[in-house]
């Protein structure tokens, strides 16, 4: 195989690749991709045949060139139609989801596939990532565990304009969490550095030289053990709501990672939900704010402590009548 243009590759059919496909020729004598990877290489235009874009089911002939071009890692990505998306708005520059639970972002060593990443692209094909490091049109993300609403770029110049947004703390985002205990203070803000942690490194800590996050929250209910808070993070570290908590004494419920995985009953993730959404779109210039709720299985654990809390309440105030009586 010879070079062709800046950094393409050129290559020439051999007399025994007469009458076959192009897709299981490449597939059979220039290996390196599958043949699902090189059919997408061909319908992205990243194999020409003697000069002109073909495809993948076109019969070669000895003597045909082919030029191979580089592409970005993520064009290689498989399209996965069955992993469920809930789009909650669509526009020329951006797609907003209410993100599942379980499901993560995009690949990673130990996540190949099945990643929110899988999917846009087999619903949004037009996905395009500028620095080919698979995350096309990822702009920020959300835990495996967490849900709620999250946006996409469409385009890479609606991912730089959302990442300039965030940049300058116009997007503004706000979570749902249930933590451990009771916090007294209705509202108030942490504000201390976070940073990789040194002992384990995947996860974050408290450093005195991590970068400045700051976490305003305000308690929205209070059960017996738990307390349920809205909590909104122009700063958007890693992990930056369960270091938080944890750090004033008050981990997140379930979260094993950043506490001991404590939960009331009904509970198997952390309680952790991207509730609110605040942005402009670069399609419209129009600011916008997306709401996606609690699903039903952090909606349900908010009712069983509900109730309880209810009960203890009753309990509480027969107590408090017997004593009065007596």
């Amino acid at each position: 195989m010879n070079s062709g243009r800046a950094g393409a590759a050129r290559h020439e059919v051999a007399p025994y690749g007469a009458r076959m496909r192009l897709d299981a020729y490449l597939t059979r004598y220039l290996g390196e991709h599958s043949r699902s990877e090189w059919q997408r290489l061909v319908e992205a235009g990243a194999v020409t045949l003697n000069g002109a874009p073909t495809k993948p089911a076109t019969r070669l002939a000895p003597g045909d060139w082919l030029e191979i071009r580089p592409v970005a890692s993520h064009a290689l990505l498989e399209p996965d139609p069955s992993i469920a998306l809930h789009v909650l708005y669509e526009d020329a520059a951006i797609v907003v989801i209410d993100k599942a639970a379980g499901l993560v972002v995009h690949p990673a060593p130990g996540h190949e596939t099945g990643t929110l990443v899988h999917a846009l692209l087999a619903r949004f094909p037009e996905l395009r990532d500028p620095t080919g490091q698979r995350r096309p049109g990822i702009v920020h993300r959300l835990d495996k565990d967490t849900s709620g609403v999250m946006v996409v770029g469409k385009t890479p110049e609606a991912v730089a304009a959302l990442q300039r947004q965030m940049q300058q703390g116009r997007i503004r985002k706000r979570y749902r969490l249930l933590v451990l205990g009771t916090i007294q203070e209705d509202e108030g803000i942490i504000e201390v550095p976070i940073g990789r942690d040194r002992m384990h490194r995947q996860r974050m800590a408290v450093q005195g030289d991590g970068r400045a996050a700051r976490t305003d929250f305000r308690v929205l209910e209070r059960f017996p053990g738990y307390s349920y808070v809205d909590a909104g993070l122009p700063s958007g570290r890693t992990h930056q709501l369960r270091v938080h908590f944890a750090y004033i004494g008050h981990p997140v419920a379930g979260d094993r990672t950043y506490g001991r995985g404590r939960a009331p009953a009904g509970l198997d993730r952390q309680f952790v939900h991207s509730r609110e959404l605040t942005l402009t779109s670069p399609a419209t210039g129009e600011e916008r704010t997306f709401v996606a709720e609690p699903p039903a299985d952090l909606a349900g654990v908010l009712e069983a402590l509900s109730a309880l809390s209810r009960a203890s309440g009753r309990l509480a105030s027969a107590r408090f009548m017997e004593e009065q009586v007596s």
